[in-house]
């Protein structure tokens, strides 16, 4: 029987578009693909210029970044039908990193998140990404979209604001005390903006619902001069050509160290997002992508990104989901709707100067309520209180302090639960039955003798239950002679775990008791040899195959 050769580690980072070409492209393929790079463009095109605006930057960064990182996505990536562009996650981390360190300091950062989504890739951390809890990942996307409906707060209402204020409950007080310039006109517009997306959602799904909205409100802008603020007014006609690439200013060891965390956050976020959406592709094309590959694609991606001036970029789930249902057969789907946006800016560019900025917030509001997980929450209302916890204290950090803290905190207290849960199905528990079949009745060679006591451990041997193995010692009375200690449901023991059986042993010395382990796995043995604990058996411990064996060996001691 002839055996499969393993494949090649270099195959996990070919790219799909390199796949799906040599698989065999058709013009009919071709066709499909440009039609759904154009659907995808045209809902992109707002939505790009909406989440520059709103992360404190320009909308021509956000132009910028869908063209050149929603190219290099598609190109590079692991995914085929994957769409990248700037997306609503990343809204309040670039808002805080050009609030405190200017864009330069975002160029740079992403520049530096690129190259960690780069290494990531190469060490193959792709599948570890997916062991963030759920409860965390909805609790700071759940905080995100707050942060972004609040910080439209200014233009669905026409306030007049020369900056918002960062933080949140700094944000709302500013809102409050600017009521009185309140513009009906800029309300009108955000409203209507935001009755057209949500009917043409409902009743036409397959329009383009984001930009018939704009499109609307900037005719009427422009036909009745309305006196609210546009695009055009507030940051100038937009360019009409991409900027040629250079090396972000300002970059040294001082300066990367300082946006270190920063960077990490925009890896981790894009990390995250970009693998979520090709999951959900997964599943609606019955594929599978490459994880390591798509991080890979992401960091290269990135680091154009920043070349050129834009902003972070990561796979964006609601237009590749677009792009599906539009007919997207392959990468070049993503790389077309790249290049319908460029061609955008290039002939475009002028109209965009008389979008209303209240009609991009209501666009936002869309996005934020999409972002919002309230299906998820509700669902995760009914999970135990822990997570329930984790998640609502990921939401109110998110919200209220730094969503880099949110992540840190909400992870950390994910493991915490986790590992008390672990450690409560660790049990100890007297030998009445075999260790791989619980109903076999117990054998008459498996007597023990007077002196000797016998206790099993169940599940893993970590940090968070070898304090309940020193525990068993301390409450022994009389102290027996022997100690049997079964290790056949023990999959894993860390070096915790090795601390605690030596601190075990120390105990029993103590008390004159001698210990005899049984039925230790391959996993376990081998971590206990490597850490010198098999080396010092002799007048204190020894170990036995099987509990028999044990028992054999307790009786012996005996006679």
């Amino acid at each position: 029987m002839l055996k499969s050769s393993p494949v090649p580690w270099w195959h996990l980072y070919i790219p799909k578009l390199y796949t799906a070409l040599r698989e065999g492209y058709s013009l009919r393929s071709f066709r499909s693909d440009t039609l759904a790079g154009l659907t995808v463009a045209i809902v992109a095109i707002p939505l790009a210029m909406a989440l520059g605006i709103a992360s404190g930057a320009t909308p021509d960064k956000g132009l910028i970044t869908a063209v050149i990182a929603g190219f290099l996505i598609s190109a590079l990536g692991g995914s085929r039908v994957q769409i990248g562009g700037p997306t609503g996650a990343f809204v309040v981390v670039v808002f805080n990193v050009i609030a405190q360190h200017g864009y330069d300091g975002l160029v740079i950062a992403t520049l530096m998140a690129g190259v960690m989504l780069m290494v990531a890739g190469y060490a193959r951390l792709g599948n570890w990404i997916k062991f963030i809890p759920q409860p965390v990942i909805t609790g700071f996307t759940a905080g995100i979209a707050v942060i972004i409906f609040s910080s439209q707060i200014r233009d669905l209402f026409g306030l007049e604001i020369e900056k918002v204020p960062g933080d949140f409950i700094q944000k709302w007080e500013t809102f409050w005390a600017a009521r009185d310039s309140f513009n009906l006109y800029a309300f009108g517009l955000s409203t209507l903006a935001l009755a057209v997306i949500i009917l043409l959602r409902k009743f036409a799904p397959q329009l383009p619902a984001f930009l018939i909205a704009v499109i609307c409100a900037s005719f009427l802008t422009l036909g009745f001069s309305f006196p609210v603020v546009t695009i055009g007014s507030a940051f100038g006609e937009l360019p009409s050509s991409i900027p040629m690439p250079s090396v972000p200013d300002g970059i040294s060891v001082a300066r990367m160290m300082e946006l270190m965390p920063s960077a990490f956050t925009i890896a981790f976020l894009a990390g995250i997002e970009s693998l979520l959406s090709a999951v959900v592709a997964d599943g609606m094309i019955d594929r599978r992508h490459r994880s390591n590959c798509e991080l890979v694609g992401q960091g290269v991606a990135n680091c154009a990104s920043a070349f050129f001036g834009g902003m972070p970029a990561t796979g964006a789930i609601a237009r590749t989901v677009t792009n599906i249902r539009s007919g997207a057969k392959t990468p070049v789907a993503g790389i077309m709707h790249a290049l319908f946006i460029l061609l955008a800016m290039l002939f475009l560019a002028p109209l965009a100067s008389y979008i209303p900025l209240a009609a991009l917030a209501a666009v936002l509001v869309v996005v934020a309520w999409n972002m919002s997980e309230h299906e998820k929450i509700r669902h995760l209302l009914k999970a135990p209180f822990g997570e329930q916890l984790v998640m609502v204290l990921t939401f109110v950090l998110t919200v209220a302090v730094d969503l880099t803290v949110a992540i840190e905190v909400g992870v950390v207290l994910a493991a915490i639960l986790f590992m008390h849960q672990m450690s409560e199905h660790a049990d100890f528990i007297e030998p009445e039955v075999d260790d791989l079949d619980p109903n076999k009745p117990k054998h008459t060679d498996q007597e023990l003798p007077d002196g000797v006591m016998a206790y099993r451990l169940r599940g893993p041997l970590f940090f968070g239950v070898g304090s309940r193995l020193i525990d068993v010692v301390e409450q022994l009375n009389p102290a027996p002679k022997i100690f049997i200690l079964r290790l056949g449901l023990v999959p894993m023991v860390d070096a915790s775990g090795e601390a605690a059986l030596r601190t075990f042993l120390d105990r029993c010395k103590k008390k004159d008791i001698f210990v005899i382990f049984s039925n230790l796995q391959p996993g376990p043995r081998k971590v206990l040899k490597r850490m010198g604990l098999l080396d010092g058996e002799g007048d204190d411990y020894l170990f036995a195959a099987d509990y028999q064996d044990s028992v054999r060996m307790a009786k012996a001691y005996f006679v």
